[in-house]
């Protein structure tokens, strides 16, 4: 199972143990720039550790604490690089995010006269469908009526019973 842990990074006090655990030194003029630069950077106590241990018995300590001081600078370096990266995506990604909030109105304002366009003929022609339906009807009912002629010229339904007789 992964689990992530996260570690603080490594203080100019926590350096000062670090040298003095693998460099034996107290203090040398160089320790001022790595203070200056541990904190600007952040950067784990191990990769510290790594770059302040010899790697071999003719490296001297100084050579050690500049190749740290390399490191700090290239991670310090590298911060920048990528808060600017950071920087620009979120630009870019709000401006996605303007437009297309500006371009939704834009596009409903055009689309909603097109929708009532299309919608008009539709809505005439159910219209003209409704009233000719009723006018079928009314003609259906008028043929329907006929004129009988024993009730004093009443109108009835066509096939309705007189007296009990169809006609």
């Amino acid at each position: 199972m992964d689990k992530h842990i996260e570690l603080s990074y490594c203080c100019y006090e926590a350096f000062k143990v670090l040298a003095r655990n693998y460099l034996d030194l107290e203090s040398l003029e160089l320790f001022g720039s790595i203070e200056r630069l541990l904190g600007e950077t952040n950067m784990t106590p191990a990769d510290v550790a790594e770059n302040l241990m010899p790697k071999s018995d003719e490296e001297s300590a100084e050579s050690c604490l500049k190749k740290l001081i390399e490191a700090l600078e290239a991670a310090k370096e590298e911060a920048r690089v990528k808060a600017e990266e950071e920087a620009k995506m979120k630009a870019e990604e709000e401006a996605k995010l303007k437009a297309e909030k500006e371009a939704k109105p834009k596009a409903e304002k055009e689309a909603k006269p097109k929708a009532e366009e299309a919608a008009k003929p539709k809505a005439e022609e159910e219209a003209k469908l409704k009233v000719e339906k009723e006018e079928k009807e009314k003609n259906e009912s008028a043929k329907d009526e006929v004129k009988c002629t024993h009730c004093n010229g009443t109108p009835t339904k066509q096939g309705a019973k007189e007296n009990g007789v169809i006609q």
